[in-house]
């Protein structure tokens, strides 16, 4: 039979990391703390003891149950049963359900409860381990950025306190799981504790209730601006390819402006939620600069980011509704930002008319462009081809996953000269650079670099090239025909159309480009 291993009132399905476990529930949880999601079947995200006295297998004398864990599934539905009120879950990753444990396992864990206050068996240890993980199922580094200001007072700022630390012990906070900081807003933002400095709900809990009242004006927009900005660095504890995150909670309405700082949030990659409390009623309107302050500052309009509460009392029904909007990883839609989320190849003009100096010249603007996006694994990707009559590939978008790697390879390009047959240099790339990464998440750019006339068609090909969803940037030096660089080039040409006399002249090109690269990302995912 299966040794019980003592767990705690608030252990959930989720903390258990075997398929089946006797477990032992204890005495007199207090029944209106549990979470249970579902019927018979339970949300992992439940309390484990909470479902079984939920499903009559314990009363609240505790005792021994088994669990055993179960696929995901929609729709757990809300039932009141022996003094719980379960809750209803749209979807969860994965379930489980409970049975009586076994006759001897409950005798065994009987003899052993007494011993569960040492952690001598050595069982005991190693749940612990498993809590100090997390919730694995929500990984995301998360900023509550808390309304210090007058507008909330020092009552209802104690209350925002408690409905914050609900929020932030529900999560399931762990080394591998979910990371928080709390940022207080008031008339300057002040930074409470970072990702870095807790990774267990019990510190997170006491740092929350430490925190004390500021008071002065709500400038949100202004702390919004600093949290995107300075919160989410790695040395603060910021993890890569996690989504970051700030739950804005604001008590009726901000002094200053939202939309700047949701704009530099966006840019950062961070998804701003807005959890407004209170908002202003009918007659407090005429006090409001911007009644539209809410869809300023969130990461999108889709009603997905914004939460509302009528109040700061009574709110624990709206902690776990809110959780599970923190834990949609695939709803982030702003973690991807035009720096992380591209592929972009660099088609270079080899020919004889560009001559070596020019050529260097040309790389470095190469290396300029690359340098200003975050290039890795799992975040964009650079390759690179020369071309004259022939094609060169340089390196492809899977070769190199450092920044440092692509320059290097940049550097080391050696030139060609030859002849300039660009259309043919795009259908190449098209179908060896591109084809690839055809079905990868990132969005694809082409920028074409050329200093004269092409021998051949380049029309054909750049509408090939936009057919296979490839945005064209055309770069054109010294001799390079308008009418050419604007047929390869993308729609609206104006702003996909580069030009320069001189080679020197690349230089002041690369803040535009990589402007207008972040534009063409923004614009694909409205």
């Amino acid at each position: 039979s299966l040794a019980a291993t003592a767990i705690t009132c608030f252990t959930r399905g989720l903390d258990l990391r075997k398929g089946t476990e006797d477990v032992l529930c204890p005495a007199n949880c207090p029944l209106w703390q549990f979470y249970v999601f579902g019927d018979g079947i339970y949300a992992s995200l439940s309390s484990v003891c909470g479902a079984a006295i939920h499903r009559g297998v314990i009363t609240n004398a505790g005792g021994a149950v088994r669990v055993k864990t179960l696929p995901g599934q929609d729709n757990y539905p809300a039932v009141n049963a022996n003094g719980i009120q379960s809750q209803v879950l749209s979807r969860w990753a994965s379930s489980f359900s409970v049975t009586p444990a076994t006759k001897d396992t409950a005798l065994e864990a009987v003899g052993r409860s007494v011993s569960t206050a040492r952690p001598s068996t050595g069982k005991r240890p190693k749940k612990t381990l498993d809590k100090k993980a997390g919730n694995k199922d929500c990984r995301a580094d998360i900023a509550f950025l808390i309304d210090g200001s007058y507008n909330i007072g020092q009552r209802r700022f104690n209350l925002q306190k408690n409905f914050v630390g609900k929020v932030a012990v529900m999560l399931g906070i762990g080394i591998e799981g979910p990371h928080v900081g709390v940022v207080q807003a008031s008339e300057y933002p002040k930074i409470e504790f970072y990702l870095k400095n807790f990774t267990a709900a019990k510190e997170v809990l006491f740092a929350i209730k430490e925190l004390g009242f500021r008071g002065g004006n709500s400038n949100t927009g202004k702390a919004l601006k600093h949290t995107a900005q300075k919160f989410f660095s790695l040395e603060n504890g910021a993890r890569k390819g996690i989504p970051k995150i700030i739950v804005v909670f604001l008590d009726g309405w901000p002094s200053d402006d939202l939309e700047e700082a949701g704009i530099v949030a966006r840019e950062f990659g961070v998804n701003v939620f807005i959890v407004s409390v209170a908002k202003p009623t009918t007659e407090e309107l005429g006090m409001v600069q911007d009644t539209g302050f809410v869809d300023k500052a969130v990461c999108r309009t889709n009603g997905f980011f914004s939460y509302q509460m009528p109040t700061w009392f009574g709110t624990t029904k709206y902690v776990k509704p809110l959780v599970q909007k923190l834990c949609s990883h695939e709803q982030m839609l702003c973690s991807k930002t035009c720096y992380n989320s591209i592929n972009i190849c660099f088609l270079i003009d080899g020919s004889s008319s560009v001559g070596e100096s020019n050529f260097r010249l040309m790389l470095d603007f190469v290396s300029n462009v690359a340098k200003a996006f975050e290039i890795s694994d799992i975040g964009s990707k650079v390759a690179a081809v020369q071309f004259t009559y022939d094609q060169r590939p340089e390196f492809g978008f899977t070769d190199h996953v450092t920044k440092e790697k692509v320059l290097s390879a940049i550097r080391n390009i050696r030139y060609m000269s030859g002849g300039t047959a660009t259309g043919d240099a795009i259908s190449f790339t098209i179908r060896n650079v591109f084809g690839p990464v055809k079905d990868g998440p990132n969005k694809n750019f082409l920028i074409v670099l050329t200093d004269g006339q092409s021998y051949d068609d380049v029309r054909g090909p750049a509408a090939a090239a936009q057919k296979a969803g490839i945005t064209v940037f055309s770069v054109g030096v010294a001799w390079a025909p308008l009418d050419d660089l604007k047929d390869m080039a993308s729609e609206p040409r104006e702003s996909h159309t580069f030009f320069t006399r001189e080679f020197t002249g690349l230089e002041q090109m690369v803040p535009d480009i990589i402007r207008s690269i972040c534009k063409d990302f923004l614009d694909s995912r409205q």
